[in-house]
């Protein structure tokens, strides 16, 4: 494998996409309010999701790279995606072909915003650009597209590059599927998929997604009660609906350590990834809890990096989102309530069979109630786990040059607590393919949370990686 761009070259090209071009679109992308469909109702009349995509479709074409197409594709009942294609460059094997993913809608706008930011205001400070989907994922498709323009720039080759930019992932991509059948022929085979939608250890190296927990949420209710009663007449006679459900997630979690109990829960490590998380955990350190606003005292789980990041990443964990039943504070009554009900997200590791895994959970926690309470689970958003297939001499080479090159350290392999639909939903379809997943959500740029932001330093370094991986790709 002769990779051809000098990584000088690419570095200037880069560099000059990103000022110039990148950051003004980046920064209008930004000041679009295009909430995810599950957080707009209303997203058809109010019109921000296509204004974005339009925006980066215009953008697209607007570059000049010789046989580059960009369509807007809309499914009825569906939000919106963008179709770019861009045609081999330098002599590339034909009939190869690269998939790039990204997404434009946006996760609601939070509290806690500095006064002088805002989620839907962009604001550069030095490296750092602020503003909700700076870093997830509205930089995403510009990167990988002054990739591209890097790559031919400098004499490099890349295969055929097809984007699908979606409009629905933060609300689970319910959409998408409906749009890889219909664009099925167009997408074709790809035997390299990029997505920049992942997190980041730190801005030092290169930070590769190995695998993907799944994300179950379910709605559990415990009805003691048809009215409420005073609390005083009825307290000692009638059971709490709290203290019941405090029962039953005592059945589902050791409240002393957070460790899920069910055994049908967890899976087998595999032994090679427990090795990368040790790599991983060695360069990170005390850094790798540095992201976090812990509260007074507060400490993490563990203090092992390595079982923090395992935690993380291959252990069931569960997260309690919101609950029904108890009023606000300055509501309350002396009543004995009717009923609790909590909305409590699941991730599971790779691996597990979902639907088994409900119903198996659904006996655990219907069986014998305490005091007969009536109790019901409502099954939310499921998104299953993934683990990358064994990584290919020349995709693991491409990777630690690019890393070394443009970072000028290692790459590392880690996990993802989180899940990207998309890639479970493509790595079925596909299964031949491999996968970059990476990008640069690294410590403060608390994507979904106030204040996001993307550093561009690390950005611009990320963008020479692909540049490096597709001339790769092409010579392997």
């Amino acid at each position: 494998m002769t990779v051809s761009a000098d990584p000088t070259a690419v570095c200037a090209a880069v560099e000059q996409s990103w000022e110039s071009d990148v950051v003004p679109a980046l920064a209008e992308l930004i000041e679009i309010p295009a909430l995810s469909p599950g957080f707009d109702p209303d997203w058809w009349e109010h019109g921000h999701l296509a204004r974005a995509v339009r925006l980066v479709r215009d953008w697209a074409l607007g570059r000049g790279v010789t046989g580059l197409t960009a369509e807007v594709v809309t499914l009825e009942g569906s939000s919106p995606v963008l179709l770019i294609e861009v045609p081999a460059h330098g002599g590339a094997p034909p009939g190869d072909t690269v998939l790039f993913y990204g997404h434009l809608d946006k996760q609601p706008e939070a509290d806690g915003w500095r006064a002088d930011l805002g989620p839907w205001r962009a604001v550069r400070e030095g490296d750092r650009l602020y503003g909700r989907g700076a870093v997830d994922d509205g930089y995403a498709v510009f990167a990988v597209l002054a990739a591209i323009e890097a790559v031919r720039r400098v004499g490099g080759r890349h295969a055929r590059c097809v984007g699908l930019i979606e409009t629905c992932e933060e609300s689970g991509s319910g959409h998408l599927p409906g749009y890889l059948d219909a664009l099925a022929a167009k997408i074709g085979a790809p035997s390299l998929v990029v997505a920049l939608d992942a997190g980041a250890g730190n801005y030092e190296q290169l930070w590769c997604t190995m695998s993907l927990r799944a994300v179950v949420d379910v709605t559990l209710r415990v009805d003691v009660l048809e009215v409420a009663h005073h609390c005083g007449m009825a307290s000692g006679i009638v059971p709490s609906s709290f203290r019941v459900i405090r029962q039953l997630l005592s059945r589902l979690e050791d409240e002393r350590t957070g460790a899920l109990r069910p055994e049908f829960l967890h899976v087998e490590i595999p032994p090679e990834r427990r090795a990368q998380l040790a790599e991983a955990a060695a360069d990170l350190g005390d850094d790798l809890c540095a992201p976090f606003a812990f509260a007074g005292t507060t400490g993490p789980v563990a203090a092992d990096p390595t079982e923090l990041l395992i935690n993380n990443t291959w252990r069931p964990t569960m997260a309690v989102l919101a609950q029904d039943g108890l009023p606000p504070l300055e509501r309350k009554a002396h009543v004995m309530r009717t009923h609790t009900a909590l909305v409590l997200s699941f991730r599971f590791p790779p691996g597990l069979d979902i639907p088994a895994t409900q119903r198996r959970l659904e006996a655990l926690l219907t069986a014998d109630p305490p005091y007969g309470a009536r109790i019901s689970l409502a099954w939310g958003s499921t998104c299953s786990g993934w683990n990358a297939s064994p990584t290919p001499p020349w995709l693991e080479r491409a990777v630690g040059e690019a890393s070394a090159r443009y970072f000028g350290r290692p790459a590392r392999f880690f996990g993802c607590g989180g899940a990207i639909p998309f890639v479970n939903m493509l790595g079925a379809r596909c299964p031949e393919a491999q996968f970059l997943i990476t990008g640069v959500a690294g410590p403060g740029a608390n994507a979904h949370g106030p204040n996001e932001c993307l550093d561009l330093s690390a950005a611009r370094k990320l963008t020479g990686c692909v540049a490096h991986v597709l001339d790769a790709h092409a010579s392997r």
